[in-house]
């Protein structure tokens, strides 16, 4: 049994009807703005960023203790040294005297904001990796219909097979290689973001409401596992 050579792998034209396609079809199954955003969303799922929830528990630790000894107040000029945005948001409205439940509200809304934006990015990609395969199945009808048309050299019926089964390979690769585990990775941080927003909300909820700092942190480190979490001396 001999062995391919890997240009036997590469046909151009199989790319463009398997990728072409697959995309062609998500512009159509959504609105543009949102196909457009695509790029965006796989950069995200490709760099892996993910918030660090011990620094924003340190973060919110700091803040409670200042709120706690010097009022609410005296968060304003702690606020240049934060650098979560949200963090910042929910305090604000906290310094400005807004109730628990109003703050609650507007960063629960916020949440849901982003999580919506989540689950369309991963649904674009999801809906990708389903029409993948079949463009790879359509790219390969196409090419058994042009080899069957001219039967007339026998020896080139192996070859034009290779070329028209090399549509679907690109499928199912692009599929399952590709789209699909990006999907599955941009889902698993939006819920690492999510985790660090819940964070957040319920960090500025507590130091809204004067909660001991020591208390606030315990309560927050039930969110890191238990060997992540820092050694006390």
């Amino acid at each position: 049994m001999g062995t391919a050579p890997i240009t036997a792998y590469i046909d151009i034209p199989s790319v463009l009807v398997v990728i072409g396609g697959a995309l062609a079809a998500a512009m159509m199954a959504f609105p543009m703005n949102a196909f457009m955003a695509l790029p965006m969303v796989m950069k995200k799922a490709f760099l892996n960023k993910q918030d660090d929830v011990l620094s924003i528990i340190k973060t919110l630790v700091e803040l409670a203790e200042v709120a706690r000894r010097d009022g609410l107040l005296a968060l304003e000029g702690k606020m240049a040294d934060v650098q979560q945005p949200v963090i910042k948001a929910g305090l604000q409205m906290a310094i400005d005297g807004n109730d628990a439940d109003t703050i609650e509200s507007v960063m629960r809304s916020e949440m849901e904001a982003i999580s919506r934006r989540h689950k369309q990015g991963k649904s674009i990609l999801d809906q990708i990796a389903r029409f993948a395969p079949a463009y790879g199945m359509i790219g390969t009808l196409m090419g058994l219909i042009m080899m069957l048309s001219d039967m007339s050299d026998p020896s080139g019926i192996g070859a034009g097979m290779a070329v028209a089964l090399i549509t679907t390979l690109y499928g199912a690769i692009a599929a399952n290689v590709g789209f699909q585990p990006f999907a599955e990775k941009l889902g698993l941080l939006s819920k690492y973001e999510l985790t660090a927003m819940e964070l957040v909300v319920r960090g500025v909820l507590a130091i809204q409401s004067g909660e001991s700092p020591r208390a606030l942190e315990q309560r927050l480190l039930t969110y890191v596992h238990p060997k992540k979490r820092p050694v006390k001396e």
